[in-house]
């Protein structure tokens, strides 16, 4: 066991299958400049990789972008339509791991983020919530990040200037992740 495993109580190595049904991918943006619009995506899939030291572990994640919700039918037809993510030409976002970082109390998984064919790097300030055992004889990781990114970055610029010389939506997107993963036994 590694110094920095010796830190994360029950840290166990491994390879982990996201639990989408126990994961959250979720995003937050400025809306009229007065308020705060949430949605999520519902179906991601990935792996993640807790290695013997947990500086040299990684992630893939892929989500369907039509999986998205925002809890508003029109306001979720209109982001997935070619004037934000063209879900239709762009159906998957995808997240890679570049490397893992110890930072103040926590870690930042430094990775790429892939939208509308786009890929920049993007950092995730990354909590270990903790590994156990399920009821069902398996074994369980959890983890929570968060990072932001600008959505024009990804070619996602379509937007309304407002009179009082606000925009319509925010160029800043927050992003809250909480993934739930189980150990590959084989």
């Amino acid at each position: 066991m590694s110094a920095e495993s010796a830190i994360l109580p029950g840290y166990i190595a491994g390879t982990w299958d996201i639990d989408a049904a126990h994961s959250h991918v979720g995003f937050v943006a400025r809306h009229l400049m007065v308020s705060k619009v949430r949605g999520s995506f519902t179906q991601i899939e990935g792996q993640i990789v807790t290695a013997e030291n947990p500086l040299e572990s990684s992630a893939t994640a892929t989500i369907q972008m039509d999986s998205l919700s925002t809890g508003n039918e029109t306001r979720d037809h209109d982001v997935k339509g070619e004037n934000f993510l063209d879900v239709a030409n762009y159906p998957v976002m995808t997240f890679r791991s570049t490397g893992v970082r110890a930072e103040d109390d926590g870690y930042v998984a430094d990775g790429e983020l892939t939208i509308k064919g786009v890929t920049h790097p993007v950092e995730l300030s990354v909590e270990v919530n903790g590994f156990g055992p399920d009821p069902y004889g398996g074994t369980r990781v959890g983890f929570s990040a968060i990072g932001a990114i600008n959505r024009a970055d990804f070619g996602i610029t379509a937007n309304l200037v407002l009179p009082t010389g606000g925009v319509m939506v925010s160029e800043k997107i927050e992003l809250s992740i909480e993934i739930e993963a189980a150990l590959k036994t084989s």
